[in-house]
């Protein structure tokens, strides 16, 4: 049932005065462009440094506590859970505090989340921790978008978003990569206590340079707004489509990427724990990727750019079927390419037709954000479960049916009308 223009006007026009309303946004080559780009680059790396920090010490967790992959996956899934869920608070939340109050107390509360899980007496105060950083977690995604979109200047929207999801690519990388070889030689608690240092860096940096809201309009906070503004996020057909592709391309890649190490560490790879972590380079195609992807839509449109990176997906991890090393790995390296063209488009993406819609930018962000991290935990949970009962192919067909979701949605939205910018 949609909802009626009337209503949707009422919830995002009855708005307090801009912060700097005669502010000019920020444009590429500005100063102030270069100090936003680089504080949310830093902080998307810190955020996702501390979400997947774990990911690579899935069979470490697996030794050191006699778990099953499946429960050691839990050590992921229950963050991206708990993230999920608190980003439906969060996003309306912001809406009425501000972006970069949430952005700077997520950053610094996580890290410091981030060094008690390094000190976790025991596998339940693990989780429990993980479950509490995930809730911490939750400011950056559900706002950064929509701090993106009020910010800069309309002509720097996709490239803007493409460089953040690059920053949250690395981080991904990064947070593989430094806690493996750190846990092979010191103990997966050292390599948990490195990711959280580098967080706290991350968040001193953001702190420093991001510049605050100068655009952000508050909205409304109470509980008919929120549900009135969240029927609206719901009601339009691109928006849902947009919310389902996020969801089912992350899931595609912590399923795979979960099941990765388990495969890679078993016969007849038997590789040690610091050198699976060099397959997760790859994450530094995906931070190309999304960045080139970003300036790729800002020329021919995100229609035309989003199924090319939902193909390569699609035959990167067919690929991955193949035995020889190499192979695998390219494989990998391709799903990590088109997910991160179809993610930086699609997460920018929201945010424009939310506003265009008449729907509040970050509470269409959190639902696309709460979408994403729901696939996260639950196809993460469901790979390794695969893994434990079908081995590589039954990664691969999960993985599969979870795509081919992504370019069926990739055609709802080809055949969505766009919206037209309101008049004056």
């Amino acid at each position: 049932m949609d909802v009626p223009r009337r209503t949707i006007d009422r919830v995002t026009t009855t708005d307090l005065p801009r912060t700097d309303a005669g502010a000019s946004p920020y444009r590429p080559g500005s100063a102030g462009y270069r100090r936003v780009m680089v504080a949310v680059f830093a902080a998307g790396m810190a955020t996702f440094v501390l979400l997947y920090d774990v990911q690579a010490l899935l069979p470490e967790l697996v030794e050191a506590y006699d778990l099953t992959p499946a429960r050691a996956t839990l050590a992921l899934s229950l963050t991206t859970a708990t993230l999920a869920v608190a980003l439906l608070v969060v996003g309306p939340v912001s809406e009425r505090v501000g972006r970069t109050p949430l952005i700077h107390a997520a950053l610094w509360s996580a890290a410091v989340v981030g060094v008690a899980c390094a000190l976790a007496p025991s596998w339940e105060a693990l989780l429990g921790l993980r479950m509490v950083q995930g809730v911490t977690l939750a400011g950056l995604p559900a706002v950064a978008t929509a701090y993106l979109r009020e910010e800069l200047h309309p002509s720097a929207h996709g490239r803007a978003f493409g460089l953040y999801i690059a920053g949250t690519a690395l981080g991904g990388m990064a947070g593989r990569v430094v806690t493996a070889p750190i846990a092979e030689a010191a103990g997966w608690r050292r390599g948990l206590a490195a990711a959280a240092l580098f967080a706290l860096a991350c968040a001193a940096l953001v702190a420093w340079l991001l510049p605050a809201s100068r655009h952000f309009v508050r909205r409304p906070a109470g509980a008919g707004a929120v549900l009135t503004g969240a029927r609206a996020a719901v009601s339009d057909r691109a928006l849902v489509a947009l919310y389902v592709l996020g969801a089912c391309g992350i899931g595609t890649m912590v399923a795979v990427f979960n099941a990765l190490g388990f495969r890679l560490s078993s016969a007849p790879y038997d590789l040690p724990v610091g050198t699976i972590s060099l397959v997760y380079l790859v994450y530094a195609l995906g931070s190309v990727s999304s960045a080139a992807s970003g300036r790729i839509a800002d020329r021919i449109g995100r229609r035309g750019t989003i199924p090319a990176g939902c193909a390569l997906a699609l035959v990167g991890t067919w690929l991955t079927l193949a035995s020889a090393l190499p192979v695998v790995v390219l494989g990998m390296a391709a799903l990590t390419v088109g997910f991160f063209c179809v993610h930086g488009i699609a997460s920018g993406w929201v945010t424009s037709r939310a506003h265009l819609a008449g729907v509040g930018t970050a509470q269409a962000a959190a639902f696309y954000a709460f979408a994403y991290y729901v696939g996260a935990s639950v196809n993460g949970w469901l790979g390794s479960a695969a893994w434990s009962r079908a081995g590589w192919p039954g990664v691969v067909a999960l993985a599969s049916a979870l795509l081919l979701t992504v370019c069926a949605m990739v055609v709802v939205l080809r055949r969505t009308p766009a919206l037209a910018p309101p008049a004056g």
